[in-house]
């Protein structure tokens, strides 16, 4: 009975031809993770051009750290789901498959609760700490983070039932919800931020709740198709209690995860502090280059994001066939996505160097703002390459149950290097700070080259077949 249950998308992950297995379960959603970069640029491109200056804008980009490390929870609890359920399939333990992805969902809405508590109290001292003085700012970041973090509920179990599927081997279907979440949040921008026919003009308001109106519709829109489709996966609260080891198993590779990307908001957060504290200009040149740092990081996406969509197909590959110990696939699997995440990085380094005006210009950024956003595009973007190989090999470790390596990784780059270099360079000039981005970046790649020897020779050796 267990065995005629089997979803051909899991069974596929151990059989099928490895590159087109990767592209097939991969295209989709870096195809969604670009839908998804799209929308967070078009929030930006809207609010950049209301009210006829930077302002929007700025208190939006100032805003984004404590979006990131919403999506740290969501996302890093998710990828420790996605994990356990994919490891499970691969040993043949369907039940188990599903009680984790069950106990993911109850875990989502959890630390929902505790993100809208954050959003009602911390949202206006938050804005404060990172603003340079203009009380317009903190208003706008204020209503926008408010709305965004009391009802992320949505954002919240839509990412664990994606990832739930995902680790089935099905990316078509979190894919078509990232895709409909991303259509519905562009329409309600263009209707809600400037006021459009009989809906009135909402400003920064708008954004905010078009995100979130957005994120609850792609949610109903899989609990829907839970209930409805055979996805290979089943989450079921009857007779259900919890069970502290699975939390364990979710958190042994989400905590990881959570704490890395946390990081990124951390470091988000505190760049933007390092450029507001900065004696070597003044406060119109400090409001700039955070406007610009979080111009950046949405633009940035587009580039990034694929490689993160690359990852979701590679992660259920990896860690099926190392459940299954199939060393030969799952390094096949690694050689593969190193490539194609190379010449993805390859590509976005080209764009930024090449057109990096034109790109600032399409937020309707001031000349200032411009001459500032071109020196930091192509500094930064020189990070892209190393990138790609820390981003991936993050991914492997995930995904065999070695979180505390990416943790580490992650540290690495984004606390004790680029930090403590951005800090030093921004005494020196606003244009210097840009270059801590590559310098940690190629150390992170280094420490993620030794960690992966060190596993190979070790931990994947036991699984006999080809060295990477």
């Amino acid at each position: 009975m267990e065995k005629s249950m089997k979803n051909k998308n899991t069974e596929r992950m151990g059989t099928a031809p490895v590159l087109g297995l990767i592209l097939k379960m991969s295209i989709p959603a870096m195809f969604s993770m670009l839908i998804q970069a799209l929308y967070n640029v078009v929030d930006s491109m809207f609010l950049g051009a209301y009210g006829g200056n930077s302002d929007a804008l700025t208190a939006v980009s100032l805003a984004y750290p404590m979006q990131l490390l919403m999506v740290a929870f969501a996302v890093g609890t998710a990828v420790g789901v996605n994990s356990l359920i994919a490891r499970r399939l691969g040993e043949g333990r369907r039940k188990e498959a599903e009680y984790a992805a069950t106990h993911g969902v109850l875990l989502a809405v959890a630390t929902w609760v505790v993100f809208a508590i954050i959003g009602i109290f911390l949202s206006k001292p938050f804005m404060i700490f990172l603003n340079s003085g203009s009380e317009q700012i903190v208003t706008y970041g204020t209503e926008y983070l408010t709305i965004a973090l009391v009802f992320s509920l949505g954002s919240f179990v839509q990412v664990m039932l994606e990832k739930c599927i995902q680790a089935t081997g099905n990316m078509l279907l979190p894919m078509s919800s990232h895709i409909i979440g991303a259509v519905i949040n562009i329409i309600l921008d263009w209707l809600l931020v400037f006021g459009v026919g009989f809906f009135p003009e909402m400003g920064v308001r708008g954004a905010a709740i078009a995100t979130v109106a957005g994120q609850f519709i792609a949610m109903f829109y899989l609990i829907i198709i839970l209930f409805k489709k055979n996805t290979g996966i089943r989450i079921s609260f009857k007779g259900f209690k919890f069970e502290f080891g699975v939390i364990k198993d979710i958190y042994k590779v989400g905590l990881s995860g959570i704490v890395m990307q946390a990081v990124g908001s951390l470091t988000v957060a505190l760049i933007n502090f390092i450029i507001k504290t900065s004696g070597a200009y003044g406060a119109d040149v400090s409001t700039a280059a955070q406007t610009v740092y979080g111009v950046y990081y949405k633009m940035q996406s587009f580039v990034f994001m694929p490689v993160f969509g690359l990852n979701q197909g590679i992660s259920p590959i990896i860690g099926y066939n190392y459940g299954a110990k199939i060393k030969e696939r799952m390094m096949k699997t690694l050689r593969y996505a190193v490539a194609i995440a190379a010449v993805i990085m390859l590509l976005g380094t080209m764009a930024f160097h090449a057109f990096p005006e034109e790109l600032l210009n399409l937020f309707g950024l001031e000349p200032d703002y411009i001459d500032i956003g071109i020196v930091a595009l192509r500094r930064i973007s020189l990070c892209f390459l190393p990138a790609s190989v820390g981003v991936v090999f993050t991914a492997l470790f995930q995904s065999v149950g070695k979180g505390v390596r990416s943790l580490l990784m992650s540290l690495l780059r984004q606390v004790i290097l680029i930090l403590p270099l951005a800090f030093i360079f921004s005494r020196v000039s606003v244009n210097l700070i840009w270059a801590a981005f590559p310098i940690a970046e190629y150390v992170a790649m280094v420490v993620a080259v030794i960690f992966f020897v060190q596993l190979n020779k070790k931990d994947f050796s036991r699984l006999g077949g080809q060295k990477f």
